[in-house]
């Protein structure tokens, strides 16, 4: 990648984190959530720890190497300390920031996740549900038409695992499951008693999943308070998945950045 578009995505990766940062939009509050890039097939942004995504700024991303990254995977027992000193030591260039915890997670993510955006918030709407004993009716199946469009057919559920590499762990088994059993990587990741993960091939595409993903809560949980959700049938939700007009809006989506 040219260090023009490398620049482009950074200013893009910044955009969308000042955006999911917005005090209004109830997304995260002070250090929460993170975001990353993808800049090319060896190496990734991924936002500072200890910065607000409500102030990014490029100086606050840190550049790692995806393999020395993906490689702390094979670690035993690592003490949180030491992986925050094997984190350090995958970064691509020097200075004085801490890549996020989850720097692992985001870039299975952005290689087995196939995302080239990537971000993850603490939507107070999606934790209701998923701090809950029904965390898994957000993954279960589709409810109305554009969840589908949106989130994609099939969404990720992640069982609960500590923050660092028993969370990146789970992800990883969670991913090539998910790729095996359905053909193609999630767009929507839900992390029991933690979040949500938005994967995107642009900025926009993860500002629309964590848009819809919040809506889709708000919807899910009227619907459980009246009842039970009645969810659309498994050959509804594939008709609605490969019809002409939807792939055309997706397509539009997409285009719209």
């Amino acid at each position: 990648m040219s260090a023009e578009s490398g620049g482009t995505r950074l200013e893009e990766l910044v955009g969308l984190s000042r955006s999911l940062g917005d005090p209004g939009r109830d997304l995260i509050i002070l250090g929460e959530g993170n975001t990353s890039v993808r800049l090319d097939d060896e190496s990734f942004l991924v936002k500072a720890s200890g910065t607000s995504l409500a102030g990014a700024v490029a100086e606050g991303f840190v550049g790692m190497d995806f393999g020395r990254t993906l490689a702390l995977l094979d670690l035993e027992d690592t003490p949180d300390d030491a992986l925050g000193g094997a984190l350090m030591a995958a970064r691509t260039g020097r200075g004085d920031l801490r890549p996020s915890i989850e720097a692992v997670m985001h870039a299975l993510c952005l290689t087995e996740g196939e995302a080239t955006f990537v971000g993850h918030t603490h939507p107070v709407s999606v934790n209701s549900i998923l701090c809950s004993d029904r965390a898994e009716v957000l993954s279960e199946g589709a409810i109305f038409p554009d969840q589908i469009v949106v989130l994609g057919r099939h969404p990720l559920h992640v069982p609960y695992a500590d923050v660092g590499l028993p969370l990146a762990r789970a992800l990883r088994d969670g991913l090539r499951e998910h790729k095996e059993r359905v053909g193609v990587a999630p767009k929507t990741l839900y992390l029991q008693n933690h979040g949500l993960v938005a994967l995107g091939e642009s900025a926009g595409g993860v500002e629309r999943v964590t848009a819809m993903a919040e809506k889709h809560a708000r919807i899910m949980a009227g619907a459980l308070a009246a009842g039970e959700p009645v969810y659309l049938t498994a050959e509804q939700a594939d008709s609605l998945d490969t019809r002409p007009d939807e792939e055309y809006r997706r397509r539009v989506l997409r285009e719209s950045k």
